[in-house]
C-alpha cells in the first residue's frame, strides 16, 4: 500500500555559549494526509483516457489494456474499446463492462469478461490519476475528461493503427482527377491487421462494389506508420509493395469510417471507407487479438505537401 507521511522525529537543539548548555525536545509528530475519496474523485470526469503510452510495469490489466477510455457511472463501469464510434456509443461513454465499488477506499471492479481486480487509486495530478494493480506491479495512467472537452482528434491520430484494424477492409471509394498515373491506382481494397510484431496489409484489384467475401487479395506486405516532425495532426503511411517498391502516403482522418491518402510522388488523393467493422467485447476476435500496446511510430522530418 503506498502512503505518504510526513514524520517529524524527535529533535534535540543544543545550544552550546559561553559555558552554558541548553536542550530543546520537540516531540514526535505524526501528520495524516487525509483519506483519498476514490468514488467522488472518479466521478469527478466524465471520461478517464488511458494513456497507454505512460503505462509502467511488466504485467497488465485486460480491460485498461483494451480500453481507450473508461467512465464510472452510477455503478457501472463503461469503456469504449473501439476507437470507431468513440463519442457515439452509448452517449459517448462506450460498452457497459462492468460494475464497481470503492470499498476500503481501493477501486474494486467485477469485469464482465476479466472477472474482479482490486486496484489502488493515487492522484497525480488536477486531471491525471494513477491506477497500480499490486498483483503484476503494473500501472495505468488515466487522464480525466467531460465529454465535451475531449479531444477527439489526438485520441484518432495517437491511436491511428487501431482505426485501420477496425474495420474487415477498406474500400477504395473517390481517387481525385489531379495526380499523375500510377500503379496504385488500380488498387482499390486495402486490409490493416497484426501477424506476430508485425503490421501487414493486404491489397486487391478486384473492381469496386463487390461484397467482402469474395475479394481476391493479390498481395500481401508490411506496412508502416509515422510521426511527422512538427506536426501532430498528420501521419504518414508506407506500403511495402515488392513489385513496386515502396508506396508512401499522407495519411488523414476524415471521420471514424473514412480516411484519404495522398500520394505524394503523384499528387493523388485516394478516398477509402471502412467496410465490416469490428465490435470489440461482442465478437471472439475481441480477446484474442485486441489489446493496446505502447506506439513506437518512427519520427519523419517531412513537410507536409498536400494543401488543405
Amino acid at each position: 500500500m503506498r502512503t505518504i507521511k510526513l514524520l517529524f522525529t524527535s529533535l534535540t537543539l543544543a545550544v552550546l555559549a559561553t559555558g552554558c548548555y541548553t536542550e530543546v525536545i520537540i516531540e514526535d509528530e505524526y501528520i495524516d494526509e487525509p483519506v483519498l475519496n476514490v468514488h467522488a474523485l472518479l466521478k469527478s470526469h466524465e471520461l478517464w483516457y488511458v494513456d497507454i503510452n505512460a503505462t509502467s510495469g511488466n504485467g497488465e490489466v485486460p480491460f485498461l489494456q483494451r480500453a481507450f477510455t473508461i467512465s464510472f457511472v452510477g455503478e457501472t463501469v463503461f469503456a469504449n474499446n473501439n476507437i470507431v464510434g468513440i463519442g457515439k456509443t452509448g452517449n459517448g461513454f462506450g460498452l457497459d463492462v462492468g460494475y464497481f465499488n470503492t470499498a476500503s477506499e481501493r477501486l474494486q471492479i467485477n469485469h464482465d469478461v476479466d472477472g474482479f481486480w482490486s486496484l489502488e487509486v493515487f492522484v497525480v495530478d488536477n486531471n491525471t490519476i494513477e491506477l497500480y494493480d499490486s498483483h503484476s506491479r503494473t500501472s495505468y495512467y488515466l487522464e480525466g475528461y467531460q465529454r465535451n472537452n475531449f479531444d477527439y482528434d489526438m485520441v484518432f491520430y495517437d491511436n491511428i493503427e487501431y482505426l485501420l484494424q477496425e474495420y474487415d477492409v477498406w474500400e477504395k471509394v473517390a481517387t481525385s482527377k489531379e495526380g499523375l498515373v500510377n500503379d496504385f491506382d488500380s488498387e482499390n481494397y486495402l486490409q490493416f491487421y497484426i501477424d506476430g510484431n508485425r503490421s501487414m496489409f493486404n491489397s486487391s484489384v478486384d473492381p469496386s462494389g463487390m461484397h467482402l467475401d469474395d475479394v481476391l487479395w493479390d498481395y500481401s506486405g508490411e506496412y508502416s506508420l509515422f510521426d511527422v516532425y512538427n506536426d501532430e495532426t498528420l501521419k504518414t503511411l508506407t506500403l511495402d509493395y515488392d513489385f513496386m517498391g515502396n508506396d508512401y502516403f499522407e495519411l488523414y482522418v476524415i471521420n471514424d469510417s473514412t480516411i484519404e491518402l495522398y500520394h505524394s510522388s503523384s499528387g493523388t488523393v485516394y478516398k477509402f471507407k471502412g467496410k465490416g467493422f469490428i465490435t470489440y467485447l461482442k465478437s471472439d476476435i475481441s480477446q484474442l487479438n485486441k489489446k493496446r500496446t505502447k506506439s513506437e511510430y518512427g519520427t519523419m522530418k517531412v513537410v507536409r505537401k498536400r494543401k488543405i
